[in-house]
């Protein structure tokens, strides 16, 4: 089995998601207490595609969450750097017309300027070793007036509820892990990263300099999860 750590090289945080892709679905619903359904919804809802609009689900995994966007007739480009992913992906959603899967590094996208209404990434922001270069990236890639949604694993901000999440995140977590994936490994590094991560406001703050204007965050979960959101400026 591979696991990554918090140097975060893309081959191994790549080869991990593929050890975890096929029940990856299964372990993440579970692990999250049914809560990632709600969260997609919410990003789904932020995002608000539109039909025929060209969208980014960028770190697309499996593209559960490309599948949700596609409803409303957009055509979603569902990219990851996990092979693996991909490949599962294909499996479950290929036939669908309106998908398309692309194996992408987020620091360096295979996508010409300004190709995108819309760019989103759940999840995924966190396993980037420059996470800043892939906002940069994204920025790139969006059309002037379009927008951008990041969906994230954040701090909570009442102390109560922070110690109860970083408890389940050290102790509970494993356990869990340990019935539910083949990778086990896979979920210590993901605790090491969310504890890892910055808060929402810094998140908010790399999300500007990138070059997004109207950049606002809302906490899910009780800010177990944050969704940043934002704008490229019309020029």
């Amino acid at each position: 089995m591979t696991t990554a750590d918090l140097s975060k090289k893309p081959e191994a945080v790549s080869a991990m998601f593929d050890d975890v892709a096929a029940g990856y679905d299964v372990t993440n619903n579970l692990l999250s207490a049914g809560n990632a359904v709600l969260w997609r919804i919410a990003t789904t809802r932020a995002v608000n595609p539109q039909a025929d609009e060209r969208v980014l689900d960028l770190a697309a995994g499996t593209g559960t969450s490309s599948v949700a966007l596609a409803k409303s007739g957009a055509h979603v480009v569902a990219a990851d750097f996990s092979p693996g992913m991909l490949e599962v992906g294909r499996k479950k959603h290929g036939q669908n017309p309106l998908l398309e899967f692309v194996e992408a590094d987020a620091t360096k996208l295979p996508f010409a300027d300004n190709s995108f209404d819309a760019v989103t990434m759940s999840f995924g922001l966190r396993n980037v070793v420059e996470p800043k270069r892939a906002l940069a990236e994204l920025y790139r890639v969006t059309k002037p007036g379009g927008r951008i949604v990041i969906c994230e694993f954040s701090t909570p901000p009442v102390a109560p509820i922070r110690a109860g999440y970083n408890f389940y995140l050290r102790k509970v977590m494993p356990v869990v892990a340990k019935f539910s994936s083949t990778n086990t490994e896979a979920y210590t590094y993901l605790a090491d990263s969310i504890a890892d991560w910055p808060n929402q406001a810094t998140l908010a703050t790399w999300i500007r300099e990138a070059g997004f204007m109207n950049v606002a965050y809302r906490n899910l979960t009780a800010g177990v999860v944050a969704l940043h959101r934002g704008i490229k400026p019309v020029e």
